[in-house]
């Protein structure tokens, strides 16, 4: 066994100052983490900031941001949208694509030849990389620049773009996988048919936090009880879903609820819901937390989860959490901590909801579970032993 003791980090964009995404600062932390362990790290990434257009928003070149050497390289500005577009259209809608239409869309997908040419070119100044998520085209083709060094963090879900054959190659030639769940980690085995040896659990480590359950709500003025959603808000984010339920949940049952919404994307409130919405859009660490400690619960409807920092966020932060049963991972969460619970349906929720708003001493109690089961799983010490037992395996 030999410590990998130069560590190149490998994501579409790097979260400075704000939280651009789960995949990005779960791999910012793991940087920081190796950082602190003494280990060299550098952490390569694109001049993005925009999820949606890609632009090179940022400047080219290195600068170091939280003890980290960051190094960003432009992305491709060639790249075919209307390409891109279509084929990622017959993918999600479950339509059969060639090899050939998968290539079309992994290299007309977010791309730096610049940031690809590195790796190949410094491939002997680093003992291992670390890239993620799979989805992207960069990943895709920097995975090809040095497999034998190679250690995707793939954050993968049961969604149609994982069944494509480029991904189960792909997955199949790097050196190894870390996953953030056991639920991950076996769908990647069904799907690519995974040597196992090569795999490992991992995760983010969480530290304890404390915030005022009554600073969020007061500062925003919210006199009712809330549930709470912080992230992108999109459709495979089953942000209108949610919208939908408290609108039906508001209608038949005339209880005194609202939702809050922090983070970034378009949301279409129904009218008749329109007083009870408060979407304060992007917030600090700070806040986030507090509106966590202060909701009757966190609610993530999103079936596409591959770990969910914000449900062990919750948990930490005192609060009870629903998710959708869609979710294998935030199920798996719920059921080993006992620390919330999951709907299939619009009536479940409801039940659920109403249950929570009767019987405070429930939610207590599951959000106590929840933030016991974080703090003995997803402790950094934990997470460290993890990360390094993985990747220092000769």
């Amino acid at each position: 066994m030999s410590d990998a003791r130069r560590i190149a980090f490998v994501s579409p964009r790097f979260s400075e100052g704000q939280t651009v995404g789960g995949a990005e600062t779960l791999l910012k932390q793991l940087a920081l983490r190796a950082t602190s362990a003494g280990r060299e790290v550098t952490y390569l990434t694109t001049c993005a900031r925009n999820h949606f257009t890609w632009e090179n928003e940022l400047p080219p070149g290195k600068r170091e941001i939280e003890g980290l050497n960051v190094h960003f390289f432009p992305v491709d500005a060639d790249r075919d949208v209307e390409t891109f577009l279509r084929v990622q259209n017959r993918i999600s809608h479950g339509v059969a694509v060639s090899k050939d239409e998968e290539l079309q869309w992994l290299s007309n997908s977010v791309n730096s030849r610049a940031l690809c040419e590195h790796i190949r070119d410094n491939a002997d100044t680093y003992d291992c990389i670390i890239m993620g998520p799979y989805l992207y085209g960069l990943v895709y083709y920097a995975s090809q620049a040095c497999p034998e060094k190679t250690f995707l963090v793939p954050c993968l879900h049961d969604e149609p773009f994982a069944y494509l054959n480029a991904f189960k190659e792909m997955c199949r030639s790097v050196r190894g996988i870390l996953f953030n769940s056991v639920p991950e980690r076996d769908l990647a085995c069904s799907l690519y048919g995974l040597d196992t040896d090569n795999l490992a659990v991992v995760g983010m480590g969480l530290n304890p936090f404390d915030a005022d359950p009554s600073a969020f709500a007061q500062r925003h003025g919210i006199k009712s009880p809330y549930l709470l959603y912080s992230g992108r808000r999109e459709p495979m984010k089953g942000t209108p879903m949610l919208l939908d339920y408290v609108d039906a949940f508001v209608g038949r049952t005339q209880r005194d609820i609202s939702l809050v919404f922090t983070g970034t994307g378009d949301i279409h409130v129904p009218p008749t819901i329109a007083d009870r919405v408060y979407d304060v859009g992007f917030v600090s660490e700070q806040e986030k937390h507090e509106a966590m400690a202060g909701a009757l619960a966190f609610c993530h409807p999103s079936a596409y989860e591959s770990f969910s920092i914000v449900i062990l966020e919750s948990w930490l932060a005192g609060t009870p959490v629903l998710v959708t049963d869609k979710s294998e991972v935030m199920r798996f969460h719920c059921r080993k901590c006992n620390g919330g619970l999951w709907f299939r349906t619009y009536p479940e929720f409801e039940e659920e909801v109403v249950a929570l708003m009767d019987n405070p001493a429930l939610g207590a109690a599951m959000a106590e579970n929840g933030k016991q089961y974080v703090r003995r799983e997803y402790s950094w010490d934990s997470i460290d032993s993890k990360l390094f037992a993985a990747i220092d395996r000769s």
